[in-house]
């Protein structure tokens, strides 16, 4: 039996990398446990000039997993982007009884698929049984750690917050962290970066045809958004996909402010691990804390960047762009009247 076969219900050393439609199959490629602690996305990213990709069709995989009894348990951060997600992911995986995985690119092809964002998808010729059962697969090869101890977290794209519904009803009980800010805060954030504002604009169709699809109906176009209603549209796209999913598994869900974390974060990140079943005590995360992650920008750690950064590029942004910020706050507010985005603020604005 070659090595992938032999390891693969037992050993994430062999990453599921992405749907394969040529093959009706699977890709994998080789990880070592420091590639994934590196890693701040297991996508295109990970791929250097020796990686080589393994495909394997999807019956072989079953077949394997039948005989290995490989259980799906895995944990979830779901987020609306630029709100400490990868911080929190790299936090979290500084515990040795956590496995973080940050941004599976497979989950993303899953979510395109359900959210009918990218027709092109190769799953979209799968039946519905067809896409639930190698979504299952998926989770449960996913749900593979380094150690029996570990618990695997996975850190979603923020657009798989589509899947997190159908993720956080399977029978076997995940959990989940909600990360957000207020939209102020997250307006302010997309303005401190020239990056982000331009993810915003190209992101904007497709969360406006998600947005809609929630509303049930087309009620705004891209080309009559100013930059901050642009903005704004990102959050309450975000925000109310987050919302659905609590609404549908509330007990199984941590929502997390994460400028609240900020304030207090020996308090917030003990409260994480032990939601995912982790009796971390005060002392093992302060520990945690007084590592570099705290201190260094968690998608490119070799740059510094820590909450006093973090203030002073907001407040930059207040200044240079508040009229944008304020014109996408008061979109928000006129698009309150329908229900998915009344329900989106709530959860960015608790009581």
């Amino acid at each position: 039996m070659d090595a992938l076969s032999a390891s693969l219900g037992h050993t994430p050393e062999f990453f599921p990398y992405a749907v394969e439609a040529r093959h009706d199959g699977m890709s994998f490629i080789r990880l070592s446990r420091n590639d994934y602690a590196q890693a701040s996305f297991l996508d295109a990213r990970i791929l250097t000039p020796g990686s080589v990709q393994h495909a394997v069709p999807w019956s072989k995989i079953s077949m394997l997993l039948e005989a290995t009894g490989l259980e799906e348990r895995c944990h979830y951060i779901f987020h609306i982007g630029h709100v400490g997600s990868t911080l929190l992911s790299r936090l979290i995986g500084a515990d040795p009884r956590v496995f973080a995985l940050r941004e599976p690119a497979i989950l993303r092809q899953f979510a395109l698929r359900l959210g009918q964002i990218d027709a092109r998808q190769p799953m979209g010729m799968w039946s519905d049984v067809e896409y639930d059962a190698r979504l299952g697969t998926c989770l449960q090869l996913l749900s593979r750690t380094f150690d029996s101890t570990q618990s695997a977290v996975i850190k979603a794209t923020s657009f798989v917050s589509e899947l997190a519904v159908a993720l956080l009803t399977r029978s076997l009980a995940p959990r989940a962290v909600m990360m957000y800010v207020a939209p102020e805060s997250y307006l302010a954030t997309i303005f401190g970066g020239p990056n982000s504002r331009h993810e915003a604009k190209l992101m904007a169709p497709g969360r406006l045809r998600r947005l809609h699809r929630r509303i049930g109906r087309e009620v705004w176009r891209v080309d009559s958004l100013s930059e901050g209603e642009t903005v704004a549209l990102g959050w309450i796209c975000e925000m109310s996909a987050l919302a659905q999913a609590l609404t549908a598994a509330r007990e199984r869900v941590l929502p997390m402010d994460f400028d609240a974390f900020l304030t207090a974060p020996t308090e917030h990140l003990c409260a994480v691990l032990r939601y995912f079943g982790i009796p971390a005590t005060e002392r093992e995360t302060q520990e945690i804390l007084a590592g570099p992650h705290l201190y260094r920008y968690s998608k490119a750690p070799e740059h510094a960047y820590d909450a006093a950064l973090r203030t002073d590029v907001l407040n930059a942004a207040r200044s240079r762009h508040g009229a944008e910020i304020v014109r996408g706050l008061r979109w928000l507010e006129r698009a309150a009247d329908y229900p998915c985005v009344k329900a989106a603020l709530r959860l960015g604005h608790p009581a």
